[in-house]
């Protein structure tokens, strides 16, 4: 972020006319690519400038519930395969998914 909030500073400094540098060098200093900087300076003018993006504190979609959680648990609690089969079996998500969960819960080693 700090990248970015240097971006805006330059640009407004240019576009007030209290800097010289060009777009390019702009984007030389802190690293972003020229279009971008182009983009920025279009977001300056119009005044949408955000600085957090918009998806921040917010629970991803595909993210798994604890009821599908449990389940999962339970019915390799149930079974005696190995991980490779049980995730097969159980296709909807992926194995690292299922490898991950069931590490936590201490049903792997």
């Amino acid at each position: 972020m700090e990248k970015k909030r240097e971006a805006v500073k330059l640009i407004q400094d240019k576009i007030n006319g209290k800097t010289f540098l060009s777009y390019k060098e702009i984007a030389d200093i802190t690293g972003y690519h020229p279009k971008y900087i182009l983009k920025l300076k279009k977001d300056v003018l119009n005044g949408n400038i955000h600085f957090i993006h918009g998806n921040k504190n917010r629970i991803p979609v595909n993210s798994m519930s604890e009821e599908e959680k449990q389940k999962i648990i339970n019915l390799y609690k149930k079974s005696n395969v190995s991980i490779r089969k049980f995730c097969n079996f159980y296709h909807t998500r992926s194995y690292s998914c299922i490898y991950n969960l069931l590490k936590e819960n201490g049903l792997l080693k």
